[in-house]
């Protein structure tokens, strides 16, 4: 029977600790993978927009919008605070006849 020297635990600890720098590395630099997107509405709930303007509100997933809101159009639905969609809609809005226009100035 061979006695373990005790080398090789060293040499496991130094790969070990190095693979572990090295994904941790990776992970910092790529900072999609823990980036925090806050949703517009929680869970159970979807977003509405206001007709003639550019409020917005969230209403529960079986209810129908409230009078003077309507649901934003299809493939045009802000989900993550400040994602394309939410930035868009704050300078168009959909008007009295549904047609999406650019929202006046403010001022």
């Amino acid at each position: 029977m061979r006695k373990n020297s005790g080398t090789s635990r060293p040499a496991v600890r130094v790969a070990t600790a190095a693979a572990l720098g090295c994904a941790t590395a990776a992970l910092a630099l790529s900072g999609c993978s823990l980036e925090y997107r806050e949703d517009v509405c929680s869970h159970g709930e979807y977003p509405v927009t206001s007709i003639g303007g550019t409020g917005s509100a969230c209403v529960s997933d079986d209810e129908r919008p409230p009078a003077g809101y309507t649901r934003y159009p299809e493939g045009k639905v802000p989900r993550h605070v400040d994602d394309k969609w939410d930035v868009y809609w704050r300078t168009h809005m959909t008007d009295e006849s549904g047609a999406v226009v650019d929202a006046p100035e403010a001022g």
